[in-house]
């Protein structure tokens, strides 16, 4: 993994929900990944602030860069990567610049992570206790058995019963809810400034998930902890999020509160996803959908990289870069249309010329 530091010329972001200096600031994030076919540009230029104690989602289809975006954040991608940026700072350290011990020291410390599948993230051939106590005694100067105690104390939390019992098992010996618990115990047995979940819903039946969700804002308002929720879900936004920043092809294309993306989407793929979600009582209506599939990250792009499913699509967005439209301090969104820019049926391009449409 190559990390380039890039000169910041940009502007101090402000999350818009009246704290001080933000936990997390991304600014110009930018991963390149190279691969047979050439150059994959996973994430171009991405930029957000986290703030103390807040939720803050991550959007988008699979592909988007959601992940690595994350994976980025916590120095976790591969060595086929480079990662560019003005900054990453948390806790006023610019991570970029610290060597990988300093990182290790921050990683399940105060940075926590979980991942998208806990089958894969656990250790098969150890047990749960042995992988919980090992986070806390590798950060913290304490004992065996206070390791334990705090490993049982997570465990009651995020409400698995007989916790000694279970601190003997193996994965395989688990459901996926008891698994993805035992994940966020584990992230959480350092107290992490920071929390990213990344999918922490997507292999789990609809109660569990409700409860795993639940469990997250519980253990956050408990720890005061901030989140990073990453998510292709947008009832999961609605439930969870402060703020919200909607992710397609690498790029941040919308930015704002939860109740402002909701209220008043502005990007035209915002109103597709939002129009993809099922309204009770609209039975007998067709259901949104987005027309025409992802553009290649391989190679050199430019313009706007939802033209080929964009109804509103013309010439001036294929060429040139679509700079992101702030709105006011945290709300804007990257697209030539203007603010309250009116959905109507004579203004769409027919849709098989927006589908059948290629990104140069």
């Amino acid at each position: 993994m190559t990390i380039t530091q890039v000169r910041d010329t940009s502007v101090q972001p402000n999350g818009g929900s009246g704290h001080g200096a933000p936990l997390l600031d991304v600014r110009g994030l930018t991963v390149d990944i190279a691969v047979p076919a050439g150059t994959l540009h996973a994430v171009s230029d991405v930029s957000f602030a986290v703030n103390p104690g807040e939720t803050f989602c991550i959007v988008g289809e699979s592909g988007c860069g959601k992940t690595i975006t994350s994976l980025a954040v916590m120095r976790l991608l591969p060595k086929t990567a480079r990662i560019a940026a003005q900054r990453i700072l948390f806790e006023g350290r610019d991570l970029l610049g610290l060597s990988d011990k300093e990182i290790l020291g921050l990683r399940g410390n105060r940075l926590g992570m979980i991942f998208q599948d806990p089958m894969t993230s656990l250790n098969p051939v150890f047990t749960i206790g042995n992988q919980l106590e090992e986070v806390y005694l590798r950060h913290r100067n304490s004992g065996r058995r206070e390791a334990r105690e705090r490993a049982e104390f997570l465990l009651e939390k995020v409400g698995i019963q007989s916790p000694a019992m279970r601190l003997g098992q193996y994965p395989h010996q688990l459901s996926g809810g008891l698994r993805q618990r035992m994940m966020i115990a584990m992230t959480l047995m350092c107290e992490p400034a920071l929390l990213i979940a990344d999918e922490p819903t997507t292999a789990l039946d609809v109660t569990v998930q409700a409860q795993i969700l639940q469990l997250l804002k519980n253990l956050q308002r408990e720890f005061r902890t901030a989140l990073i929720l990453i998510t292709h879900d947008l009832g999961i936004v609605a439930r969870m999020a402060d703020r919200v920043a909607i992710m397609y092809a690498g790029r941040v294309v919308e930015t704002g509160t939860s109740a402002e993306i909701f209220a008043a989407p502005q990007h035209p793929y915002t109103r597709g996803l939002l129009a993809c979600i099922p309204v009770p009582g609209s039975q007998g209506k067709r259901l949104g959908s987005i027309p025409g599939i992802v553009p290649s990250l391989i190679g050199e792009n430019e313009g706007c990289m939802f033209r080929n499913r964009c109804p509103y699509a013309g010439e001036s967005c294929r060429h040139g870069e679509i700079a992101l439209r702030e709105l006011s301090p945290g709300r804007g969104y990257r697209c030539i249309l203007e603010p309250g820019h009116a959905i109507s049926e004579a203004t769409r391009e027919p849709a098989t010329t927006a589908s059948q449409a290629t990104v140069q």
